[in-house]
């Protein structure tokens, strides 16, 4: 990948993934709010806003921040396969897409009800939590990745040792 759309490629999955982790930061605040406000029409609003900003935001993000992370890492030296932190990386963020998308319609439901009526504090306590608690393990989940991604922990799979090897041989002459 020429150097101009690599770092295009990197700005885009850096906006993208730093854009998720501050999304499901909010969310979790509106999580927090929505279970915990006095107020009825704050906890009304705080699921109303949550239903928006999980599928206007969040999960466009997620699905950009996949995207772009394969793209960086089919299009540089790090490969899809090469190394257990780039693995680490793509699975943690596949599980976490497939559960937002779950996750999503808890939301849904909860900010269905909302919107109906004003939710008391017993009302759909235990969907309540659930969003706190999804909320809270999806900010750790990110936080992991971008420890590895910073960090980028040694080690070198079955697959990019093979490749590594090929590559010194072909740069000696030998087969």
């Amino acid at each position: 990948m020429p150097p101009a759309l690599r770092k295009l490629a990197l700005t885009a999955h850096v906006t993208s993934s730093v854009g998720w982790l501050g999304a499901v930061a909010a969310f979790l605040v509106l999580a927090v709010v929505g279970l915990t406000g006095e107020d009825a029409q704050r906890v009304r609003g705080a699921y109303l806003a949550m239903e928006v900003t999980g599928w206007y935001v969040i999960v466009p993000l997620a699905f950009a921040s996949l995207l772009t992370g394969l793209v960086q890492s089919l299009g540089t030296t790090w490969g899809l396969f090469r190394h257990y932190w780039v693995l680490a990386k793509l699975t943690l963020s596949v599980f976490a897409t497939f559960l937002l998308l779950l996750h999503m319609q808890v939301a849904d439901h909860v900010a269905a009800s909302a919107a109906r009526t004003s939710l008391s504090a017993s009302d759909l306590t235990g969907m309540r939590m659930q969003l706190v608690f999804d909320a809270a393990a999806a900010v750790v989940v990110l936080l992991t990745n971008t420890v590895l991604s910073i960090y980028k922990p040694r080690g070198i799979t079955r697959y990019g040792w093979r490749v590594q090897q090929a590559r010194r041989a072909d740069r000696t002459g030998e087969l």
